[in-house]
Parts: C-alpha cells; sequence; structure tokens
C-alpha cells in the first residue's frame, strides 16, 4: 500500500548501529514489510522514506528498527557523530584500497561537508573519545578481519590500511589488541568486536 499523498511525509530517518551491507538489507526488508512504509533509498545510517502518519509516527519507526538491533537517532549532534562512524567504516571496509590514498581527515570533510576539527571537536564530546582513537579501533578490525583470510601478506595489509610500513602496524595491532599479528593467527577463538559496539 503506498502512503497516500494528504497525509504522507517524506523524511530521512538518521539510525544508529548500520554498520555492513547486510544492515542495510534489514533495514530496508523490516521498513518495507509494514505496508505502509515507502523506501525510496538505504545507505549506512540512513534511509529515504515516505509514509503516512496517520498510519505510522517515529516511535512506530523506532520500534521496528529496534526489534532488529537499531534506533532511531534525533539530537543533530548524535546524527553527525553516526554519519562519521559510518563514514569511517564505508572508507576502511568498503574503500577499496582508498585508505592508503585518501587522508581520513580530507575525506570526511569533503563527505560530511564540515572542517575536520568541527568533525573530531564533535564526535570528542558525544563520545567521550577522540576521532584519531575510533579510526585506529576500526582499522584493527579491519587488519583482525584481512590477516583471518589468511590470502594477503603483512605488507600488502599494511599497504591497503594506510601505514607507513609492517612494523608500525604490528607495534599499533599489539597495543590496541595485546597480541602480536603472530599470535592473533594462531589463536583458535579470533576476538572480532562487532563495529557498532565499538563506542
Amino acid at each position: 500500500m503506498q502512503p497516500s499523498n494528504l497525509n504522507t511525509k517524506r523524511a530521512t530517518l538518521h539510525i544508529k548501529n548500520m554498520v555492513s551491507n547486510s544492515c542495510i538489507r534489514i533495514v530496508k526488508e523490516e521498513l518495507s514489510r509494514t505496508g505502509f512504509i515507502q523506501v525510496h533509498h538505504v545507505e549506512l545510517g540512513k534511509a529515504e522514506v515516505s509514509y503516512d502518519t496517520q498510519l505510522i509516527n517515529d516511535d512506530g519507526i523506532d520500534v521496528i528498527l529496534k526489534r532488529n538491533g537499531f534506533t532511531l537517532i534525533n539530537d543533530k549532534d548524535a546524527q553527525l557523530v553516526e554519519q562519521i562512524k559510518t563514514s569511517i567504516i564505508q572508507l576502511i571496509f568498503y574503500g577499496n584500497n582508498a585508505n592508503s590514498l585518501i587522508r581520513n581527515s580530507d575525506f570526511l570533510s569533503e563527505k560530511l561537508g564540515h572542517h575536520y576539527s568541527y568533525l573530531s571537536k564533535v564526535f570528542s564530546e558525544k563520545t567521550g573519545t577522540t576521532l584519531e582513537k575510533y579510526i585506529i579501533l576500526i582499522k584493527i578490525e579491519r587488519i583482525k578481519e584481512l590477516i583471518s583470510y589468511d590470502d594477503m601478506t603483512l605488507s600488502e595489509v599494511s599497504y591497503q590500511m594506510g601505514y607507513s610500513s609492517v612494523q608500525y602496524l604490528s607495534n599499533q595491532f599489539k597495543q590496541i589488541t595485546g597480541f602480536s599479528v603472530s599470535e592473533y593467527k594462531n589463536l583458535v577463538r579470533k576476538d572480532r568486536k562487532p563495529l557498532s559496539s565499538i563506542l
């Protein structure tokens, strides 16, 4: 059922905890399944929809999202922080080697339309940690994934993740995880964190 024109609201929903392509699929499917939400476009952290306000409101949409581990974000600064997070995840996990060619600060400024210093300030105020630390934590999770596949050398991983040397990557990996890269590779149960649980 298409929303009727009289009470139709077109909205951009800002959604917390969308961290992968499967999250995009789930949000699209769950919102469409209601029968009275028309989904126009979904990307990490965001959905463009239309719906009849007599049939459902933001609270009702939030209930649907929460059943699937997501939640609506209404606070402007919180929306920006979520956009920063999803942009970093996009670059590091889906950037096809772009991470070694583009500075994180340039990428975020261009994508989100704010100076990096402003983004960094809002991020720190809302999360209690620095943007640089968050980028490192996401990089480490990507490195864990890449070395678990075991189809790239550590030099290739280092290059793809934008490290100046294998030694620099190794030192940072040990500092964050407590394991050397080779120790981590030999773990029977790899300690991988869900991206939504980082901060």
